[in-house]
């Protein structure tokens, strides 16, 4: 246990100084050179992100180079220990590039077992860090967080994503029953950001179709910790390299959101 409280400490420090060096960034985004993943528009990345990724990892490196690490712009390093960190830079790279201020840096460690031990997710624009160990509750700086303990979707709104890489049949009939139950729903381009805002109460649940592992790890165990529900996101064979669909939200609402993946 003191291995993973131990990292615990480390990466949220690790969160921040990262965090100050994308907001520098972010602060000089027009200067920034964009450019796209398979030639998608609504896929980018910049020198932020890279440099903010390559950062994180020195950091691990320096500290547990045992760890391995997978990132989404460096891909899989392999390691030698039983951890390996989970790392998204930016989660809302379109947002941080046209001046939006919903983008964020969420990291994940996974055990032997691929379990999430760890979770950080963290705003600098807003200074806002969430945390979360496995066992011990659920953070937003210093204060203990719980999911919103609505009964109907009716009561909150609903975080919903999509990408290019997922066709609009995937969404359109989920938001159609979603709004004949009199729900309604946010996108903010940040799938990382808006999950710890499910596990702080700011938004009843979160949907989308596929999400990749180093959106959403952090913030499903944030959910976890907060008193959530949400699917089985490893269940996928290979959900590391993969992904799989994410539904998450208060315990009251999930499984009426559930039905709506299913029902005609």
């Amino acid at each position: 246990m003191n291995n993973i409280s131990d990292r615990f400490t480390f990466i949220k420090q690790v969160a921040i100084d990262a965090g100050k060096l994308a907001v520098s960034y972010y602060h000089q985004r027009n200067k920034l050179n964009i450019e796209k993943k398979k030639d998608d528009g609504q896929d980018l990345v910049t020198v932020a992100d890279k440099n903010t990724e390559q950062f994180i990892r020195e950091q691990i490196n320096q500290q547990y180079a045992q760890d391995a690490i997978f990132g989404e712009e460096s891909g899989y390093t392999q390691g030698k220990s039983q951890y390996t960190w989970v790392v998204d830079p930016i989660d809302g790279t379109s947002a941080f590039i046209f001046g939006l201020p919903s983008w964020c840096i969420s990291i994940a460690l996974l055990d032997e077992q691929q379990n999430s031990q760890i979770a950080v997710v963290y705003d600098p624009v807003h200074d806002e860090l969430f945390h979360a160990m496995a066992g011990h509750g659920a953070y937003l700086n210093d204060q203990p967080i719980q999911v919103n303990p609505v009964t109907s979707l009716n009561e909150g709104l609903l975080g919903v994503g999509i990408s290019s890489r997922m066709p609009p049949e995937r969404i359109i009939p989920f938001l159609d029953k979603l709004l004949h139950a009199k729900g309604m729903f946010v996108r903010n381009g940040s799938a990382a950001l808006m999950l710890a805002y499910v596990a702080a109460g700011k938004l009843i649940g979160y949907y989308e179709p596929h999400l990749n592992s180093w959106d959403c790890l952090a913030g499903l165990l944030l959910i976890k910790e907060a008193g959530g529900v949400m699917n089985n996101y490893q269940a996928n064979d290979n959900f590391l390299l993969t992904g799989n669909y994410v539904l998450a939200s208060s315990p009251e609402v999930y499984q009426q959101l559930d039905t709506f993946l299913y029902s005609s």
